[in-house]
C-alpha cells in the first residue's frame, strides 16, 4: 500500500533518512492503531541524481505493508504528474514528442491514456485527452497507467 505524503523530493534527499515521516494515525487495511517502523525502501525520481529512501511501516495485525511517497507523483511512477501532463499536452497539440524525456516512455503514457479514456469515460473522450487526464485523475485513478 502507497500512501501520498506532502513531501519534496529537495527535503527528503537533502535529510536522507532522517526525514521526519508523518507516520500514518491507522492501518489503511485494517484500520488498527498500532503501526510498526518497517524500515526504508530505495526509489528512483527523474529529479534526483542519486537514490532517496522512502519510509514505510507494517502493520502487525493484518502484515500490510505501507509506503510513504510525495504526492506529486503518481504510484510506480519516476516522473511528476506534471511533468506526465505537460508531455502529453505537447505531443498531442503538436504532433511531437517532448524533447528531454524518451520517446518510448512518452508513448506508453499516451497509449495507457487513450486506453484508460475509452474504458472509464468511453468514446466522447477519444477527442480531448487531455481533459480525459483531468477526468480520471479527479475520479482518483491513473490516467497513464498500464493496468485497469
Amino acid at each position: 500500500m502507497v500512501i501520498a505524503v506532502a513531501a519534496t523530493l529537495k527535503e527528503i534527499l537533502a535529510k536522507g533518512k532522517d526525514y521526519p515521516w508523518p507516520r500514518p494515525s491507522e492501518c489503511p487495511e485494517c484500520k488498527r492503531k498500532r503501526l510498526w517502523g518497517h524500515g526504508f525502501v530505495s526509489a528512483w525520481f527523474d529529479e534526483c541524481v542519486g537514490i532517496i529512501f522512502l519510509r514505510r511501516y507494517r502493520c502487525p495485525e493484518c502484515g500490510c505493508v505501507i509506503c510513504l511517497k510525495p504526492q506529486d507523483y503518481f504510484d510506480r511512477f519516476h516522473c511528476t504528474i506534471e511533468a506526465i501532463r505537460t508531455s502529453l499536452s505537447h505531443r498531442i497539440k503538436t504532433s511531437r514528442w517532448l524533447p528531454g524525456t524518451s520517446r518510448s516512455r512518452q508513448g506508453h503514457w499516451l497509449r495507457a491514456l487513450k486506453r484508460n479514456a475509452k474504458a472509464y469515460l468511453g468514446e466522447v473522450f477519444k477527442e480531448d485527452l487531455l481533459n480525459a487526464f483531468d477526468q480520471l485523475l479527479h475520479m482518483g485513478k491513473t490516467p497513464v497507467t498500464r493496468s485497469i
